[in-house]
């Protein structure tokens, strides 16, 4: 409430001014799309009052009926003079180049991964190019590149992998498409696996409590995808892959124009396993044998002239994994001792609506609308135990856009909504729960770019089960000297814990469950709430005449309120509400450098510090490395003129450091682990040829170290005895795998 107070109390003092003009000066091209032209210089003629363009091309400049006569000048550019006749109407102008300049060509080459020196966030842009650099099957194998997330097995039998960001999991990082909040609720444990790698444009990743106007839900940070755009995507794309486990994977991307305004795209995947593997000896399939159909049609609308552009998706979903022990048949043996298995069968479906509307005459002011609806069925069983869940979700979003005073001062405000009905069935228990709220919210920003930076946020919702509360923000970036970022943050965080659906490994035990807790609405027990609170500095350098940047972070979340997750009794696991504290303290150091023309080399050192109290006292959280160092090296070589073809390197080192075992001290002693698991390294690489811009095949290995965990089922020769336990994974299973792969395209 304070920062609202704030924002509140200087917005006179913003919003007055002396009397003005106002406009937007951009570079003239065939459509005249307004595409602002930062750095224009724009003054009253035969004065010395005037002002320069920011980033968009905006402009606000004090006016005096004496002046008439407005001069807008920009090197390599026509320079005009305006006759200003009504300040009150705001100034469009487009400069054309000049025709008389010796051409100049600049080239530079735009990094795979970059972080913005401007933007008050902290933000990680991850381009196409960088997803190509691994095969990028699904959005969880697009991280492996990218030191700020962490990738692992959520278990041994599954084959699910679960990420991780300043040493939290998936669920308390809110996952967007295109913005749209998409992987939650039943998608939270597999959904990652159910956006297919070619379908991603880019990836953004913000790290902190992110921006108020996606939700109150995000604790650690944010990942949005943003998908392909059908305008722009190629006319035909077909990525065919081949693994030496035996997976195949084929995607088909279909885009075609319908007129002048519209676009479609019809993206087809398919991928399927249908082999065993038991590489380690224990009897149990190293990876699930799946089949996954999955489709999304996209259209899009667009008319710049007149200010609107809108996509329509709809998506379908098939999925269904067997795993267990090899001799496993589901015709005779689904929930019986014969022999342990395991099914799991999802289906899903979704529809989504993006409107967007700039105004062309006022080009600071937008509308913008998002809609989402989604179904998502899942039945599984795995041994004895039955996990069966429906989730319906409904999102809307609205959010308009406009500046205070001058462009420097942006302001986002909106409303919300959102539902969720769960239905879910956990061995003979059933569980529903409608859950439905809505929200308003507030976002100031102020763009002093080659200084400041803030981002002031707050929203206010109301939840049928979580009650009334208010969610403020805060990012600031200041940059004292030249490529330099120093950046703080902090902000607060609210969900509710789906405990089953997030946590699925469970039921590959012989755990008992337990639910200690009866004061709260969602089974008992009560919502999670966190602060987070971080500082970064970013600083660009030049070594030996060549670029590079380095990069220093450091995140703290605290829980205020958290569903303790306690595996820490060997025969059970336990939910229950958080007595005492709970943090994640996180630190980053990141080093990019281009040491050579065409060749980048990225190094990474990750700490953490995550511990919760838990009933049998405080503990760091299992499973979580204190350290990680990472590096990624990736080489292009030179086009030659007149020439497509190139090859492509690259290779990523993991290496990662003792994790924390939960106890099993009270186990017999042949079903003991020691207190740590082993340090890990493991290193991938591919090599790509392009031969041309239609047509390119790569080649690639995974923990071509060959790491395999030696006991990553905990009482596999007797899987229905009080000792089974498949979570206890640290590292690789399967070991060394080694694929190839083609892409072709028409444009």
């Amino acid at each position: 409430m304070k920062i609202l107070y704030y924002i509140i109390l200087l917005m006179p003092s913003i919003i007055y001014s002396q009397e003005k003009i106002s406009g937007m000066i951009m570079e003239a091209n065939e459509k005249n799309e307004p595409i602002g032209l930062a750095g224009a210089n724009v003054y009253w003629l035969d004065t010395e009052i005037g002002t320069v363009t920011d980033i968009d091309g905006g402009f606000n400049l004090t006016y005096d009926p004496k002046f008439k006569k407005l001069v807008i000048s920009y090197v390599g550019f026509k320079t005009d003079t305006l006759t200003v006749s009504n300040p009150k109407q705001p100034i469009r102008h487009w400069l054309r180049p000049s025709d008389n300049l010796d051409e100049v060509t600049v080239t530079t080459r735009k990094p795979s991964t970059a972080r913005s020196y401007l933007k008050a966030q902290n933000i990680i842009n991850v381009n196409s190019d960088e997803l190509l650099k691994a095969a990028c099957c699904n959005l969880s194998e697009s991280f492996e590149t990218n030191p700020s997330i962490d990738v692992n097995f959520a278990d041994a039998v599954s084959g699910t992998r679960q990420i991780k960001m300043l040493g939290l999991t998936s669920p308390y990082i809110l996952i967007a498409t295109e913005n749209i909040p998409s992987i939650r609720g039943a998608s939270q444990a597999y959904g990652l696996s159910f956006i297919p790698g070619t379908w991603v444009e880019s990836i953004q990743i913000t790290k902190g409590a992110g921006s108020v106007v996606n939700g109150y839900e995000s604790i650690a940070g944010q990942i949005n995808a943003e998908l392909l755009k059908p305008s722009k995507d190629a006319k035909l794309f077909v990525n065919l892959y081949g693994a030496t486990n035996e997976r195949l994977e084929l995607n088909t991307h279909l885009n075609t124009s319908v007129g002048s305004k519209w676009h479609s795209g019809l993206y087809l995947h398919g991928s399927t396993l249908n082999q065993k593997h038991d590489v380690n000896h224990d009897n149990f399939m190293d990876m699930p044998m799946y089949d996954q159909i999955n489709v999304l049609n996209r259209w899009q609308y667009t008319d710049t002239e007149n200010g609107f552009v809108s996509f329509l998706s709809l998506k379908f979903l098939n999925d269904t994994k067997q795993t267990g022990e090899l001799n496993f048949n589901p015709d005779t043996d689904k929930l019986t001792t014969n022999a342990w298995g395991s099914e799991i069968d999802t289906k899903r479906f979704e529809i989504s609506g993006k409107f967007g509307y700039v105004n062309p005459n006022i080009p600071w002011q937008s509308l913008g609308i998002q809609t989402a609806y989604s179904s998502h069925e899942q039945n599984s069983y795995f041994g004895l135990n039955i996990y069966d869940i429906t989730h319906h979700s409904l999102y809307a979003n609205a959010i308009y856009n406009s500046i205070i005073s001058d462009s420097r001062h942006k302001i986002k405000t909106g409303l919300s909504y959102t539902y969720d009905y769960y239905d879910e069935f956990v061995n003979t228990l059933g569980f529903k729960r409608n859950e439905n709220s809505v929200g308003a919210f507030f976002e100031y920003s102020y763009d002093n770019l080659e200084l400041l930076n803030l981002t002031a946020g707050v929203r206010v919702d109301h939840h049928n089960l979580l009650g009334n509360f208010i969610t403020p923000r805060l990012h600031v970036r200041y940059s004292p000297w030249r490529k330099s970022a120093f950046r703080a943050s902090f902000g607060r965080g609210k969900r509710s814990a789906n405990i089953f659906a997030e946590n699925q490994q469970l039921f590959a035990t012989s755990r008992a469950i337990n639910i200690i807790g009866s004061s709260g609405s969602i089974y008992g027990l009560h919502p999670e709430i966190a602060w987070n609170y971080g500082m970064s500095y970013l600083q660009g350098f030049n070594l030996f005449g060549r670029k590079g940047d380095i990069t220093f972070d450091f995140y703290k979340t605290d829980f205020v309120d958290q569903v303790v997750v306690d595996w820490e009794n060997p025969q059970e696991i336990n939910f229950y509400n958080l007595e005492g504290k709970s943090f994640a303290n996180s630190f980053q150091t990141e080093v990019n450098y281009n040491p050579f023309e065409y060749f980048d080399l990225r190094m990474a050192y990750k700490y953490y510090d995550v511990k919760t109290d838990y009933n049998s006292g405080r503990r760091a959280r299992p499973l979580t490395p204190k350290h990680r160092f990472f590096a990624n090296a990736s080489y292009k070589k030179e086009l030659r003129e007149g020439k497509q073809g190139r090859w492509k390197f690259d290779a990523t080192f993991n290496w990662l450091g003792e994790q924390r075992f939960a106890s099993t001290q009270a186990n017999p002693v042949s079903y003991q682990l020691p207190d740590y698991s082993p340090t890990v390294a493991t290193l991938n690489a591919q090599i790509t040829k392009v031969f041309s811009s239609k047509f390119e095949i790569y080649l690639g290995g995974e923990n071509m170290t060959n790491v395999k965990q030696s006991n990553p089922i905990l009482g596999a020769d007797d899987p229905f005895g009080a000792n089974f336990d498949s979570t206890f994974v640290f590292g690789p299973i399967f070991g060394s795998m080694y694929y190839a792969g083609l892409r072709f395209r028409i444009e």
